[in-house]
C-alpha cells in the first residue's frame, strides 16, 4: 500500500516504514506528525484519487531528527556596475519515518443541501400618528489608518509572507516583536517553502527600536533568518 501526500509544501510517494526527508518541520524530535492532504491511495487492489484530497485519509509519521543539507554558493554579479554579492545557503531538512497510512473514509461526503430560506414576514403597517424624528447624531471621527512597516527588512521574510502577516493583523515591527515564533509559523503555514521563525520576533524588536546597525550586523551572521 502506498500514498501520494503533500508534506511541507512538497508531494511524496510514501509507504509504511519509509524514511523521507522534508523541509524542516516545527515538531520536536521523537514527536509524531500527521499529514492529511492525501492526494492518492493505492491498497494493491483499488486506486482512490482525491478531488483534490481524500477525505478521512492521512499519513502518520514520526520525526527522527533535524539536519541541514550541503552548502550551496549563490553568486550575483552585474556587469559594469561594480556589483558582486556572494552568499552561502544550507537548506534545513527533517528526517521522518512513515508509521502508518490511514485510508478510512476515503470517499468524500456529499455536500449537504442548503435549507430553504424562510418566507419574509409582511412589514407591519405604520401608525397614523407621526412620531417626531430623533436628531441625527454626529458621526464619530475615524481613527487615522495605522502605517505599516516594511516587514521584509526582517531576514527570512519575503513579499508573500509579509502580505500574509499583514492580512493576519501583524503590520508593524512592534506587533511582530510581540508575537511568538510558534504563532507566526502557524499564520504562514500555507506559504510554500521552509520558514524558520525563531529569530523573527527578536529581529523585529531591534527594528522597532531603530537599532539598524545592530540588526544589520546580526543579519550578516544569519542564513535565511536562521541562526
Amino acid at each position: 500500500m502506498y500514498a501520494i501526500v503533500e508534506m511541507a509544501g512538497q508531494q511524496f510517494k510514501v509507504a509504511k516504514d519509509q524514511k523521507v526527508y522534508v523541509h524542516r518541520l516545527q515538531a520536536e524530535e521523537g514527536k509524531k506528525v500527521t499529514f492529511d492532504n492525501v492526494l492518492l491511495l493505492d491498497d494493491g487492489k483499488n486506486v482512490t484519487v482525491g478531488a483534490p484530497a481524500i477525505d478521512g485519509a492521512a499519513v502518520e509519521a514520526k520525526v527522527v531528527k533535524h539536519l541541514r543539507g550541503d552548502k550551496v554558493i549563490v553568486f550575483k554579479k552585474k556587469r559594469r556596475k561594480g556589483y558582486a554579492v556572494k552568499n552561502g545557503h544550507r537548506q534545513s531538512f527533517t528526517e521522518i519515518v512513515v508509521e502508518s497510512i490511514v485510508a478510512s473514509g476515503a470517499k468524500k461526503a456529499a455536500p449537504a443541501k442548503a435549507a430553504a430560506a424562510p418566507k419574509a414576514k409582511a412589514a407591519p403597517k405604520k401608525a397614523a400618528v407621526k412620531a417626531e424624528a430623533p436628531k441625527a447624531k454626529a458621526a464619530p471621527k475615524k481613527a487615522a489608518p495605522k502605517k505599516a512597516d516594511d516587514l521584509k527588512k526582517v531576514e527570512g521574510i519575503g513579499p508573500k509572507i509579509a502580505e500574509t502577516l499583514i492580512a493576519a493583523g501583524i503590520s508593524t515591527f512592534a506587533e511582530l516583536a510581540n508575537t511568538k515564533a510558534d504563532k507566526i509559523a502557524e499564520i504562514i503555514a500555507d506559504v510554500r517553502g521552509n520558514h524558520v521563525t525563531d529569530t523573527w520576533p527578536a529581529q523585529a524588536k531591534l527594528a522597532a527600536e531603530g537599532k539598524w546597525d545592530e540588526l544589520k550586523k546580526w543579519q550578516d551572521e544569519l542564513d535565511g533568518g536562521k541562526a
